[in-house]
């Protein structure tokens, strides 16, 4: 792991005007409003019996936080606040603060690892934190450091990119528009668009005016800069992959849309090339079916997927796709998910919502993945992109030279989705960026006429699909707990016999964690993103939602299974001969794992480690 102090003083000791060689600077509109809000990305943190004091390098402010009072305030630096003080440490972000059981903790960024430099401006990847608490010697009860865990659990996800002078928040086209429809917005958390802020929460519980510098927004996903050459020209491209805080969560316990048309696994990602002057962005989104469906996790392989009854699905998916529209302009719905079993039942509610929308601005494509491309036919692929192809140069993207001359911008955006929206979902859009990139490169001049990128440099090939299949895992690990399955195709271009054996290891491991492992790093999303708030009375006059109780059947029938398959194998083990007797024995104690494990299974609800700060609404109904 590369320290942060090895990278703390790269920005300030470039001068904001100046360049990498041979690379364009940014464009004017956006640098002038970059330059203004930019965050602090240097300071030394001093921590005093009555405050937390955040001195930044060379600035003329300094932010103070009460640690008895909590009142947060920006104080001129010449306040005489730090004579005689030396900095406890050095520190390069403020990431928020919030509430635990009887103390409030202070978020800081203490080390950051380098990832390129996009638009002129450096993008880094988190890679330590530190959480402080207010009072150090308060009496700490020991459901506090449950909570604790869950914070630490969501904040060492290796996922969180930053940038002191860079939204990354917002792609390039409603950069333009924040600029242009917002002049007056200071600090990249005021323009930042707040569906892809993770630490929003935390920073907005400061409540203090004037510390926009000192507010360092965090995007989960995934940032690659890469600097390539194809025909002797050189340029950058660049992915960025932004996950929505909405409807955050894991995999089976977050599924659908909720009541305000948020879908689960919302991703936005943006292809961006930069190249003599100019830049371009080529924006898609996924997203789980946005109706009410869930499939809640029981111990069993593949558990079914179902509707939600009650509930009224055309209106969270009108809601959905009327802002999608005003976000995106028109979209595509493309559907991957299987045409039978319990997919196919999902797909037809979602074709019947489209059509029962009526909206022109919607077009819905559905192709069974699975069904076309069986026995590794991936090449038949091509037949959906062939069905996309007028609709993608009809759409086109964002392009504007470095003077803010605008070229074009992108009128409307493919929403992919297949059950997970994670493995079929991003083979579809590798290609759909594929071909965009392929379009752009040509427009550009650095492709000949009729030159495809595939086959224009071996180099380049080999980045781009290790770029996306990179891609695919990191979404996967946030999502689902693995890596994505069938990358060997992106990386690849083709299907192979060990992929497949890989998924199958993914696929074993999915589900050890989707029923084991993921209540709690749900529990830690919610808490960090001020879903569930933290009561002081839990545990004394309320409830703690942290004693959940387990029934009988939880400790019965593990233990009745252990002892059977124990005592069945000490019968076949240890008998000098065999007799009645025996095989008696081993019967009985055979019909006693099979009926344990029955029972598990018919009850493996029961068995499923639940969150416990938030249940899913469904198992609530249930009366669990």
């Amino acid at each position: 792991m590369t320290s942060w102090l090895n990278w703390c003083n790269f920005e300030s000791a470039v001068p904001h005007a100046t360049f990498e060689v041979g690379r364009p600077p940014p464009t004017a509109a956006i640098m002038d409003s970059r330059v203004e809000n930019a965050v602090y990305d240097d300071m030394n943190l001093y921590i005093t019996p009555e405050s937390f004091i955040i001195e930044p390098n060379g600035g003329a402010e300094v932010l103070v936080v009460g640690r008895h009072d909590k009142v947060t305030r920006v104080q001129p630096a010449s306040g005489g606040h730090l004579a005689n003080l030396r900095p406890t440490r050095r520190i390069c972000g403020v990431l928020g603060t919030i509430h635990l059981l009887n103390c409030n903790y202070l978020l800081v960024a203490t080390h950051r690892l380098f990832v390129g430099v996009l638009n002129g401006a450096v993008v880094w990847r988190l890679a330590g934190y530190d959480i402080i608490p207010y009072i150090p010697n308060a009496f700490q009860r020991k459901e506090n450091e449950t909570y604790l865990r869950m914070l630490r659990q969501t904040l060492d996800s290796k996922f969180f990119y930053f940038s002191y002078r860079y939204d990354l928040t917002n792609s390039l086209q409603r950069q333009r528009q924040v600029a242009q429809s917002r002049p007056e917005v200071s600090g990249l958390l005021q323009s930042a668009e707040q569906r892809f802020v993770w630490n929003g929460y935390v920073l907005r519980q400061f409540n203090c005016d004037k510390m926009e510098k000192f507010q360092l927004p965090l995007v989960l996903g995934f940032v690659s800069i890469n600097q390539v050459e194809i025909n002797g020209q050189t340029f950058f491209w660049s992915i960025i992959t932004r996950r929505s805080v909405q409807r955050a969560g894991t995999r089976l316990f977050c599924r659908g849309s909720d009541e305000q048309g948020h879908v689960a696994n919302f991703v936005e990602t943006e292809q961006i090339v930069e190249f003599n002057g100019q830049l371009t962005g080529f924006v898609q989104t996924r997203g789980s079916m946005p109706f009410h469906w869930h499939q809640l996790p029981n111990l069993r392989y593949k558990p079914r997927p179902v509707l939600v009854p009650g509930k009224d699905h055309l209106a969270a998916c009108t809601l959905h796709f009327k802002e999608q529209i005003r976000l995106y302009g028109n979209n595509v719905a493309v559907n991957l998910v299987d045409h039978k079993g319990a997919e196919g039942e999902l797909e037809a509610t979602y074709a019947r919502l489209v059509r029962e929308m009526g909206n022109s601005q919607v077009r819905y494509e559905s192709f069974d993945f699975h069904s076309e491309c069986r026995k590794m036919r991936w090449d038949r692929l091509n037949i959906l992109i062939d069905r996309l192809a007028h609709e993608q140069d009809q759409f086109g993207v964002y392009h504007v030279f470095d003077d803010g001359k605008l070229v074009s911008t992108q009128t409307g955006v493919f929403r992919t989705n297949c059950i997970d929206c994670l493995d079929r979902t991003n083979v579809v859009q590798s290609m759909l960026a594929r071909r965009s990139l392929t379009a752009v490169l040509q427009k550009l001049g650095v492709l000949h006429v009729g030159q495809r990128v595939e086959h224009a440099s071996h180099i380049f090939e080999s980045i781009f699909k290790g770029v996306w299949a990179d891609n695919a895992d990191l979404v996967s690990l946030q999502y689902s707990g693995t890596c994505a399955l069938k990358t060997d195709f992106t990386r690849t271009g083709k299907r192979t016999k060990a992929g497949a054996m890989q998924d199958g290891k993914n696929s074993l491991l999915r589900y050890y964690l989707n029923n084991f492992a993921d209540g709690q790093r749900q529990d830690g999303i919610d808490l960090f993103l001020g879903k569930y708030l933290v009561n002081d009375s839990e545990g004394v006059f309320v409830p703690s939602p942290l004693d959940s109780k387990r029934g009988w059947r939880f400790f019965t029938f593990p233990s009745v299974l252990l002892i059977a398959v124990a005592m069945f194998m000490i019968s076949m083990t240890y008998p000098a001969e065999f007799n009645t007797e025996n095989l008696l024995f081993m019967l009985f104690w055979g019909a006693m794992i099979a009926v344990s494990a029955t029972g598990i299974l018919h009850f493996g609800v029961e068995f499923v480690q639940w969150p416990r700060l938030i249940l899913p609404i469904c198992f609530r109904d249930q009366g669990h």
